[in-house]
């Protein structure tokens, strides 16, 4: 076996375990993860693919080179976006996890937090000075 097959077998088995890790698992970050993990064995078994090329005396494929290169930036580029939105789901529903039971308890966290605003600006209305930074003091 020479070390384009070695590359393409790793590149194959990356992509299996990102592929599974997608599938399986809840938690957002280790969804990112896996997609990183499927992606670079992606790369990887294009690379293979380029090497075996030149191992048979062609020419590396620098159309395929320059996809794989463009994929990185834009996997980079995608894993940035993706982090930022896990951030802002973590804001919001205080979990960074995508199962039901964790979105069905945020929904009902975010419901409880409205109805605790709408009391708020109800008795803020009822007593204007408590809606008064100043505690209802006029200079």
């Amino acid at each position: 076996m020479n070390s384009a097959t070695w590359y393409g077998l790793v590149g194959a088995a990356l992509a299996g375990i990102g592929l599974y890790g997608l599938i399986v698992h809840h938690h957002v970050l280790r969804k990112i993860l896996s997609f990183n993990l499927l992606g670079a064995g992606v790369f990887l078994i294009a690379g293979a693919v380029a090497r075996r090329g030149a191992a048979a005396g062609l020419p590396g494929d620098p159309v395929l080179q320059g996809l794989v290169i463009t994929g990185i930036i834009v996997a980079f580029a995608a894993t940035a976006l993706a982090v930022a939105l896990l951030l802002r789901l973590g804001q919001t529903t205080g979990s960074a996890s995508l199962s039901p039971r964790a979105l069905g308890d945020a929904a009902a966290g975010n419901g409880a937090r409205a109805a605790t605003l709408r009391a708020d600006e109800a008795s803020s209305l009822a007593d204007p000075a408590a809606g008064d930074p100043r505690g209802g003091a006029t200079s």
